[in-house]
């Protein structure tokens, strides 16, 4: 910390100017709901208008519940979730009308207690006189809906037709995916499995939490939960992260460029490329479009950006590879009646039928095509660029490269994100097979349907920020039900139907 600015970045002349003996650095240093409670309070009739603006915008934070926020929290520390609803409280005060609001997924992160409260915000837009366009999988968002639009009938190349279009009612009733699966509920785990350790945490303090001392059970599936802010991701972050054997799977970023993709990142493509020189007693080289078999024209890249000064740049597919990315000669060379730029644009489950048999069989790349498989990735393409993936996407990417190591405790950060309501239940199944190899699962999730499939559940609270940082709750999801003592808990029978 700087010793100058003790870490406001700000001058001392900035830090000695004061209103009701608060600097501005102490103010960005409040959580936002006592921040707005402070402002109600303060009388001053020369800036008026400027306060009731700023209560305003305050009050949206809380209502969309982060209250528990804080204004100097930098913006990368932000979860997904926490920044798209931050992006929201910027339409929340504008008086505009007819405007059509396109929402990705603006559920993720939420306890099923904020779900009600974010319902009730789209719901407000709505009835201003706008449009608002949600992409979810929800359940209860789903529920509030005028009008439904339901695209399948499955995923990938097997998707990307409307199979629904009409009233919730008629979705219901309707024999799609999504249709028969919104009623769904999970039941309780009948038994559950013994833990074979734990894992200590003693004092954790990492920004809310109030010296947390709690025992992670190892070699079963823990589910971390609690309303959103209260402290999961910093017990996580800042007690279990870093230690030996734990490795992390979230949802950031996958470091690489726009030529990489779930063949390279999951080191399938070196398999498939040895196979193709093999069967054709060439080098492995020309099977990679960043090496010698790359298109000469766009550089293996399959495009070609043409740049237009101040205007964006533009991007066209290359004429002479036809976007395949590769030099025509190497586009000769067969494997199972399949060239390498063919290969790429299978999807994993086909491409995993294609290596297990035949001429083209390849256990390596067969044995990685079934982790993506296992993870529900069945869809994507070998060569889809990283970059167009979403974030639970990614998240099941890294998942699937970690699959094949032994031992070890794995933390993952909702990894029911993106999922439809059909695959959390292959999720389940995966999660499962995770415990029963012999590894350790710590899950950070607000899905009843994980909670219920639990071996223990530690759940954080009561409330977010301030009013959270404690653990309110440690034991088997049958005990968390009866007990009904917290929120989630009244959430998770409901839910379950006790």
């Amino acid at each position: 910390t700087c010793p100058q600015c003790e870490g406001t970045r700000l001058t001392p002349e900035a830090r000695s100017s004061k209103i009701a003996g608060k600097s501005i650095a102490d103010l960005c240093r409040m959580q936002i709901s006592e921040l707005a409670q402070w402002l109600r309070e303060l009388d001053e009739p020369s800036v008026a208008p400027l306060l009731t603006s700023l209560r305003h915008s305050l009050d949206s934070f809380v209502e969309i519940g982060l209250g528990y926020l804080s204004l100097e929290r930098p913006a990368g520390t932000l979860s997904g979730g926490e920044a798209q609803r931050t992006k929201m409280i910027r339409h929340l005060g504008s008086s505009l009308t007819d405007v059509t609001y396109v929402f990705d997924e603006p559920t993720i992160g939420l306890h099923p207690h904020d779900i009600a409260q974010m319902n009730g915000l789209l719901l407000r837009l709505r009835d201003k006189g706008n449009t608002v366009l949600v992409v979810e999988h929800k359940p209860e968002t789903i529920a509030i809906a005028d009008h439904v639009v339901d695209l399948g009938p499955a995923a990938g190349t097997g998707g990307g037709q409307i199979v629904f279009e009409g009233t919730v009612e008629g979705l219901r009733a309707s024999n799609t995916v999504t249709g028969r699966h919104l009623d769904d509920r999970a039941s309780l785990r009948r038994s559950v499995r013994t833990p074979s350790g734990t894992l200590e945490v003693r004092g954790a303090d990492t920004n809310n939490l109030r010296d947390v001392d709690v025992d992670i059970p190892l070699g079963v599936l823990v589910v971390l939960t609690g309303v959103a802010g209260s402290g999961k991701s910093s017990l996580v972050r800042g007690s279990v992260e870093g230690r030996d054997g734990v490795v992390t799977v979230d949802q950031a970023a996958i470091k690489g460029s726009r030529r990489s993709n779930p063949a390279t990142y999951t080191d399938l493509l070196e398999p498939i490329r040895k196979a193709f020189a093999k069967a054709n007693g060439v080098k492995p080289a020309l099977f990679s479009s960043n090496s010698e078999g790359a298109c000469p024209t766009c550089n293996g890249a399959g495009v070609i950006f043409t740049e237009l000064g101040v205007m964006a740049t533009v991007e066209s597919p290359c004429e002479d590879c036809e976007g395949k990315r590769f030099q025509a000669a190497v586009l000769e060379y067969e494997l199972g009646g399949k060239n390498i730029a063919e290969v790429l644009a299978m999807p994993v489950s086909e491409a995993h039928a294609f290596f297990s048999a035949g001429e083209a069989r390849v256990a390596a790349a067969a044995t990685i095509l079934g982790r993506l498989e296992d993870v529900g990735l069945g869809y994507l393409s070998l060569g889809q660029p990283l970059t167009t993936l979403s974030g639970g996407e990614r998240q099941r990417l890294k998942l699937a490269t970690h699959l094949g190591e032994k031992g070890g405790t794995y933390i993952l950060d909702e990894p029911t994100t993106g999922l439809h309501l059909a695959d959390v239940e292959q999720l389940l199944g995966l999660l499962d097979r995770l415990v029963d190899s012999g590894k350790s699962v710590i899950v950070i999730e607000h899905h009843q349907a994980v909670m219920a499939h639990a071996d223990w559940i530690i759940d954080l609270g009561p409330g977010a920020g301030h009013d959270g940082g404690t653990v309110v709750f440690e034991g088997t999801p049958a005990d968390l039900v009866a007990a009904r003592s917290t929120l989630t808990g009244q959430h998770l029978a409901a839910y379950v139907g006790a």
